[in-house]
């Protein structure tokens, strides 16, 4: 059995992701016009609409897939720009709340921001830019499927703890295990994996700061 994760490689990846899609989520930008009651809600509906494709792609080889660890880190990184893009609403911008809440919606793990900001200074220039990369891609849908496939490669690197982030509906998960088919029922728990990332990031952040801050 593999030791557990250490909390400065959780830290270290999810920073990562939280920078790398951070452009995607300023490129995707909601209209302003939008009532604050649909903002988190939007975030959502607009990035299934453009990514939950993507997560749910390697779903035509059906059950095979869960065998792999696309499926999960691709899912997860449609899902970190969906939690960004609700952070974003609420105007949380502090590098270490963000990684606080990615961590919770994600991996359902707990890590306190005191915990977090040491871990941040530690890591910095701990790997070359170069390999992992914070460049902005170019608009587009090219650009966006490049962002994403970084961020999942990033999150291979905690692939046994994806488990936790949040799926969809059993029936379609079950559907999700037939080959080719599968894709269908794929895209449907992607879509309400989605939905449910961002109903929990927006729950945690409508709390009391100390909440967040403090679990």
């Amino acid at each position: 059995m593999a030791p557990p994760l250490s909390d400065a490689v959780v830290v270290d990846v999810l920073r990562r992701v939280d920078r790398l899609t951070a452009p995607l989520v300023r490129r995707l930008g909601r209209p302003p016009a939008l009532p604050q009651a649909q903002r988190d809600r939007w975030w959502a509906d607009r990035v299934s609409r453009v990514a939950a494709g993507v997560s749910a792609a390697p779903r035509l080889a059906g059950k095979l897939a869960d065998l792999l660890p696309l499926q999960n880190t691709v899912g997860t990184a449609v899902q970190a720009v969906v939690v960004g893009g609700v952070a974003s609403e609420h105007g949380v911008q502090d590098p270490a709340a963000r990684v606080a809440l990615l961590a919770r919606v994600l991996l359902g793990r707990d890590l306190p921001v005191s915990r977090i900001e040491p871990l941040l200074e530690r890591a910095r220039g701990t790997y070359a830019e170069d390999a992992f990369g914070v460049r902005e891609e170019r608009a587009g849908v090219r650009g966006n499927v490049r962002t994403l496939w970084r961020a999942a490669r990033l999150l291979s690197r905690i692939d046994e703890a994806l488990d936790a982030r949040p799926k969809g509906k059993l029936r379609h998960r079950a559907l999700a295990n037939l080959p080719v088919v599968g894709v269908v029922g794929g895209y449907a728990a992607e879509r309400e994996g989605l939905r449910r990332a961002a109903a929990r990031a927006a729950e945690l952040l409508a709390a009391p700061p100390a909440v967040l801050a403090a679990t």
